[in-house]
Protein backbone atom coordinates (compact mmCIF):
# COMPACT_ATOMS: atom_id res chain seq x y z
CA UNK A 1 0.00 0.00 0.00
CA UNK A 2 1.12 3.56 -0.69
CA UNK A 3 0.78 5.59 2.51
CA UNK A 4 1.30 9.27 3.18
CA UNK A 5 1.87 9.65 6.92
CA UNK A 6 0.41 12.59 8.78
CA UNK A 7 2.73 14.31 11.23
CA UNK A 8 0.90 12.85 14.23
CA UNK A 9 1.80 9.31 13.11
CA UNK A 10 5.52 10.17 13.16
CA UNK A 11 5.13 11.82 16.56
CA UNK A 12 3.52 8.68 17.99
CA UNK A 13 6.16 6.38 16.48
CA UNK A 14 9.00 8.63 17.70
CA UNK A 15 7.92 8.04 21.28
CA UNK A 16 8.91 4.37 21.14
CA UNK A 17 5.84 3.74 23.27
CA UNK A 18 3.57 0.77 23.74
CA UNK A 19 0.88 2.70 21.82
CA UNK A 20 3.13 2.83 18.76
CA UNK A 21 3.87 -0.88 19.12
CA UNK A 22 0.17 -1.75 19.34
CA UNK A 23 -0.70 0.45 16.37
CA UNK A 24 2.07 -1.14 14.33
CA UNK A 25 0.96 -4.63 15.34
CA UNK A 26 -2.61 -3.89 14.25
CA UNK A 27 -1.92 -1.89 11.06
CA UNK A 28 1.63 -2.82 9.95
CA UNK A 29 2.22 0.67 8.63
CA UNK A 30 6.00 0.29 8.53
CA UNK A 31 5.80 -3.14 6.89
CA UNK A 32 8.24 -3.59 4.03
CA UNK A 33 5.18 -4.20 1.83
CA UNK A 34 4.21 -0.53 2.13
CA UNK A 35 5.60 2.51 0.36
CA UNK A 36 5.77 5.35 2.89
CA UNK A 37 5.99 9.07 2.26
CA UNK A 38 5.44 12.37 4.01
CA UNK A 39 4.75 15.86 2.78
CA UNK A 40 7.70 18.19 3.21
CA UNK A 41 5.29 20.21 5.38
CA UNK A 42 5.63 17.45 7.98
CA UNK A 43 9.34 18.25 8.30
CA UNK A 44 8.42 21.82 9.26
CA UNK A 45 5.82 20.61 11.76
CA UNK A 46 8.30 18.17 13.31
CA UNK A 47 10.95 20.92 13.56
CA UNK A 48 8.42 23.13 15.32
CA UNK A 49 7.51 20.38 17.80
CA UNK A 50 11.18 19.68 18.53
CA UNK A 51 11.75 23.38 19.27
CA UNK A 52 8.56 23.84 21.29
CA UNK A 53 8.88 20.79 23.47
CA UNK A 54 12.67 20.58 23.68
CA UNK A 55 12.87 16.93 22.64
CA UNK A 56 15.88 15.12 24.01
CA UNK A 57 18.63 13.65 21.85
CA UNK A 58 17.14 10.13 21.96
CA UNK A 59 13.81 11.35 20.62
CA UNK A 60 15.43 13.54 17.97
CA UNK A 61 17.51 10.56 16.89
CA UNK A 62 14.37 8.38 16.71
CA UNK A 63 12.76 11.02 14.49
CA UNK A 64 15.81 11.09 12.20
CA UNK A 65 15.63 7.28 11.89
CA UNK A 66 11.93 7.43 11.02
CA UNK A 67 12.53 10.14 8.41
CA UNK A 68 15.15 7.97 6.71
CA UNK A 69 12.45 5.34 6.17
CA UNK A 70 10.05 7.61 4.26
CA UNK A 71 10.10 9.50 0.99
CA UNK A 72 9.77 13.27 1.38
CA UNK A 73 7.45 14.87 -1.19
CA UNK A 74 7.90 18.55 -2.02
CA UNK A 75 4.76 20.67 -2.37
CA UNK A 76 6.09 22.74 -5.27
CA UNK A 77 4.21 20.53 -7.73
CA UNK A 78 1.43 21.99 -9.88
CA UNK A 79 -1.06 19.18 -9.13
CA UNK A 80 -0.57 19.62 -5.36
CA UNK A 81 -1.01 23.39 -5.67
CA UNK A 82 -4.25 22.92 -7.62
CA UNK A 83 -5.61 20.34 -5.19
CA UNK A 84 -4.76 22.57 -2.23
CA UNK A 85 -7.16 25.20 -3.57
CA UNK A 86 -9.86 22.67 -4.40
CA UNK A 87 -9.68 20.95 -1.01
CA UNK A 88 -9.78 24.29 0.81
CA UNK A 89 -12.82 25.45 -1.18
CA UNK A 90 -14.53 22.05 -0.75
CA UNK A 91 -13.92 22.10 3.01
CA UNK A 92 -15.57 25.50 3.21
CA UNK A 93 -18.52 24.27 1.13
CA UNK A 94 -17.64 26.59 -1.75
CA UNK A 95 -16.26 24.30 -4.47
CA UNK A 96 -18.49 24.50 -7.52
CA UNK A 97 -20.02 21.17 -8.42
CA UNK A 98 -18.89 19.41 -5.23
CA UNK A 99 -20.94 19.77 -2.11
CA UNK A 100 -20.11 17.56 0.83
CA UNK A 101 -22.50 16.27 3.45
CA UNK A 102 -20.79 18.12 6.30
CA UNK A 103 -20.69 21.51 7.97
CA UNK A 104 -18.26 23.92 6.30
CA UNK A 105 -14.93 24.09 8.10
CA UNK A 106 -11.58 25.80 7.95
CA UNK A 107 -8.83 23.22 7.82
CA UNK A 108 -5.39 24.03 9.14
CA UNK A 109 -3.15 25.18 6.31
CA UNK A 110 -0.60 22.44 6.97
CA UNK A 111 -3.38 19.82 6.90
CA UNK A 112 -4.47 21.18 3.52
CA UNK A 113 -0.95 20.70 2.13
CA UNK A 114 -0.78 17.18 3.55
CA UNK A 115 -4.19 16.22 2.12
CA UNK A 116 -3.34 17.74 -1.27
CA UNK A 117 -0.08 15.77 -1.37
CA UNK A 118 -1.84 12.48 -0.57
CA UNK A 119 -4.50 13.25 -3.18
CA UNK A 120 -2.01 14.21 -5.90
CA UNK A 121 -0.13 10.94 -5.54
CA UNK A 122 -3.22 8.78 -4.86
CA UNK A 123 -1.84 7.71 -1.49
CA UNK A 124 -3.77 6.63 1.58
CA UNK A 125 -3.47 9.31 4.25
CA UNK A 126 -2.69 7.69 7.61
CA UNK A 127 -3.67 9.91 10.52
CA UNK A 128 -5.06 10.10 14.03
CA UNK A 129 -6.70 13.43 13.12
CA UNK A 130 -10.45 13.47 12.40
CA UNK A 131 -10.07 16.78 10.53
CA UNK A 132 -9.48 14.80 7.32
CA UNK A 133 -12.58 12.60 7.57
CA UNK A 134 -14.76 14.83 5.38
CA UNK A 135 -12.26 14.34 2.53
CA UNK A 136 -12.35 10.53 2.68
CA UNK A 137 -13.52 9.14 -0.63
CA UNK A 138 -13.83 12.56 -2.23
CA UNK A 139 -10.23 13.76 -2.50
CA UNK A 140 -8.25 11.18 -0.61
CA UNK A 141 -8.62 7.81 1.07
CA UNK A 142 -8.14 8.28 4.81
CA UNK A 143 -6.92 5.58 7.15
CA UNK A 144 -8.00 6.97 10.49
CA UNK A 145 -6.35 5.40 13.52
CA UNK A 146 -8.11 6.04 16.81
CA UNK A 147 -5.13 6.13 19.15
CA UNK A 148 -7.43 6.02 22.19
CA UNK A 149 -8.17 2.34 21.56
CA UNK A 150 -4.43 1.56 21.71
CA UNK A 151 -3.83 3.19 25.08
CA UNK A 152 -3.38 0.91 28.07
Amino acid sequence: MDYLLDTNILVIYSRSSSIASRIEEAHEIFSSDNNLAISIVTIGEINSLVAQFDYGERRKNDIRKLLKRVLEIDINIRKILTLYGQIDAYSQGKLKGKKGNFTARNMGKNDLWIAATASAFDMVLVTTDKDFNHLDGEFVKVKYIDKKIYKN
